[in-house]
């Protein structure tokens, strides 16, 4: 049989898979522990912040740089 990931949980006593999947007795399994994912309220922490820290980066009052204000151009740049 070769490798195959399957999702699962810990339920405090247990631990369960997500699916159904049919294992033999003796199967080795490698279980890799994953960081538990962050509330919501940590999570709409992070996105308060990354928006405020946009917003004062690309403000309304930006200005907006022509290709005159060039100085130097870099020779690497392969944009438009």
């Amino acid at each position: 049989m070769s490798a195959i990931t399957l999702p699962a949980h810990f339920d405090g006593e247990q631990i369960q898979l997500d699916e159904p999947y049919e294992l033999e007795p003796g199967t080795e399994l490698l279980v890799t522990v994953l960081p538990k994912r962050p509330t919501d309220d940590e999570q709409e922490g992070w996105f308060t912040l990354s928006r405020n820290g946009l917003e004062a980066a690309y403000a309304d009052n930006e200005i907006d740089y022509s290709l005159k204000m060039i100085k130097e151009a870099n020779p690497e740049y392969e944009g438009r």
